[in-house]
């Protein structure tokens, strides 16, 4: 690969020469070479089709759980799925591309701008060599559909597909720049926020549809230019077998509350321990369980020693989170920042109480006093007087449970979001709806 061949796209130097100020010509860059396809006249019953993400997969999280309830779900209804990821990619190969991109890169911007932002440096080092090896992948022109789940997997592969024969669908799972603003990854004005806000944009204007998570979505997409009639709201489905048996989960008849979430910032830990703190006469036959790891995990155990909350676990990492919640009388989830998360629709499937915040589109999952009680993100006296409620109140912890059972195997099974998103791959195969 030759240095020049190193370059970002065309129209990221366009909006950072906005940004900067910068009127040279743009140079000349090669461009992928783009795959050409025959217009098909009519959907094939079985289809193959490509799931590809910018981030690790497998891996912890939401966004893993979404692929391989999809992958599977499509693949039990005799579709050929592939699923293609940067972890995936020959680790010999991306080593030896690392080292010359970045620096190609680093000259290109400092020559250009006499600055250079070490985050975009950084993304688009990553960018450039993830779109490189999804050009090398031999199938990669062969897909009946492709689906893209985050900005830059859109990016790619609206530039590699090039005459926009074959559909490519693409599912935010989170706002990526205003989720950086908000927790001060970036900041207002700079050219981070440029940046990644253009990719957004060029995600959405790539994308035949958009395919969202919760209605949430459709206003800061919206924002972004989408259309609406070309955002179709398909909730997450997940297949949880839950353990059965509440009734043995405990021996020691304590009422078990639960978190199932990453130790981080976002997940409103901290909130949680300062409202149960406000309610220590309420708690003395409480254990509370704690799942997950994070970088907070240390001063989250600093913070529940010093309020001394004795009946608080952290069990970390575990895999056996259909028992843990078997054994769980109130799960909460008191985030900050979040779309559909995973850990609800499983204490859902799980007869499971459930207090979370309205964040996102979790007010489309939990509807309050009905299937759930939900409170304003960081707001810990109202957090406190939920989980008053539901320790005190057993009967209306109960009823609000199987409600929320019954909901969650009606909206969130695998079943159902396979066959929406099976029927909208259907619809476009075929059919130039660009």
């Amino acid at each position: 690969m030759k240095a020049n061949e190193i370059l970002p796209h065309s129209d990221v130097i366009n909006i950072m020469d906005d940004y900067y100020g910068v009127s040279s010509s743009i140079p000349e860059l090669p461009q992928p070479k783009t795959i050409k396809h025959q217009k098909q006249k009519k959907a094939k019953k079985k289809l193959t089709i490509l799931i590809a993400t910018f981030w690790d997969f497998p891996h912890t999280g939401g966004l893993s759980n979404y692929i391989s309830n999809l992958r599977d779900g499509l693949q039990e209804k005799g579709h050929k799925v592939d699923v293609i990821s940067p972890n995936q990619f020959p680790t010999s190969v991306v080593a030896s591309l690392k080292k010359e991109v970045e620096s190609a890169l680093n000259r290109f911007f400092r020559k250009r701008y006499k600055t250079v932002s070490k985050k975009i440096l950084q993304h688009a080092r990553l960018l450039f060599i993830y779109e490189h090896m999804l050009a090398q992948h031999k199938n990669i022109g062969t897909y009946d559909v492709y689906h893209a789940q985050d900005i830059f997997t859109a990016n790619a592969l609206g530039r590699l597909i090039g005459e926009k024969k074959k559909p490519i669908f693409y599912t935010p799972h989170g706002m990526f720049t205003s989720n950086r603003l908000r927790f001060n990854r970036i900041e207002k004005g700079s050219i981070e926020e440029v940046y990644y806000s253009h990719m957004e944009k060029k995600a959405i204007q790539y994308s035949d549809e958009i395919i969202i998570l919760g209605d949430s979505f459709r206003k800061p997409l919206m924002e972004l230019g989408a259309r609406k009639e070309k955002m179709l709201t398909i909730p997450t489905g997940i297949e949880f077998n839950a353990t059965l048996a509440k009734s043995d989960k405990s021996s020691s008849n304590k009422l078990t509350i639960t978190i199932i979430s990453r130790l981080g910032p976002r997940k409103g830990h901290s909130v949680f321990f300062k409202a149960l703190s406000l309610i220590k006469g309420s708690i003395e036959n409480v254990e509370v369980l704690i799942v997950g790891d994070g970088e907070m995990r240390s001063q989250l155990e600093k913070q529940v020693k010093e309020s001394k909350l004795s009946n608080v676990t952290f069990l970390g990492k575990r895999e056996d989170i259909p028992d843990l919640l078997a054994r769980t009388d109130i799960f909460v989830l008191p985030t900050l920042n979040d779309t559909l998360p995973i850990s609800i629709m499983e204490a859902m499937h799980s007869k499971v109480a459930i207090i979370s915040t309205t964040s996102g589109s979790i007010p489309e999952m939990i509807k309050h006093s009905e299937t759930g009680l939900l409170v304003a993100p960081g707001d810990v006296q109202a957090l406190s007087n939920a989980l008053k409620k539901f320790i005190q109140q057993s009967n209306e912890r109960k009823k609000v449970a199987k409600a929320a059972y019954q909901y969650a195997k009606q909206n969130f099974s695998r079943e159902r979001m396979v066959h929406d998103i099976e029927a909208r791959y259907h619809d476009h195969v075929g059919g130039d709806n660009r």
